[in-house]
C-alpha cells in the first residue's frame, strides 16, 4: 500500500465524517460550541490518527495511533447516543451513524491485532 488513502477503514471514516457533518448542521444552535463541537473534534479525530499513524516510522507508533482513533470512535459513540437521548435527530439517523461507527471500529481493531 503506497498511502493511507488506500485504507478502507480510512475512506469509510471519511465518509462518517461527512455524513455526521451533515447531521450536526440540524442540531439546536446552542449545541455548537458544546456538542456539536465535541462531536465534530471526536469524529475527525478518527481518520486524522489513523493517517497520521500511517507516516510513522515504526509499527509500533502505528498501532498507538490506531489506538487514538479507535479511542475517538468510542468517545463518538457515546456522543451520538447522548445527542439521540437529547432528542437531536431520530432513532433512525442515531442506528445509521452507531452501524457505521461499529463498523470501522471492527475494523481499525482487525488492523490493530495483524499489525501487532
Amino acid at each position: 500500500m503506497k498511502t493511507y488513502r488506500e485504507l478502507i477503514v480510512w475512506q469509510k471514516s471519511m465518509e462518517l465524517v461527512t455524513k455526521s457533518y451533515k447531521i450536526f448542521t440540524d442540531f439546536p444552535k446552542e449545541e455548537v460550541f458544546s456538542l456539536t463541537s465535541q462531536l465534530k473534534r471526536s469524529i475527525v479525530s478518527v481518520p486524522s490518527n489513523i493517517a497520521e499513524g500511517y507516516g510513522r516510522d515504526s509499527k509500533k507508533e502505528y498501532v498507538r495511533f490506531l489506538y487514538i482513533a479507535i479511542s475517538s470512535l468510542f468517545e463518538y459513540q457515546t456522543q451520538i447516543e447522548i445527542a439521540y437521548n437529547l432528542k437531536f435527530y431520530t432513532k433512525e439517523k442515531f442506528n445509521n451513524l452507531f452501524e457505521d461507527s461499529r463498523e470501522i471500529e471492527k475494523m481499525l481493531s482487525s488492523l490493530i491485532r495483524k499489525l501487532k
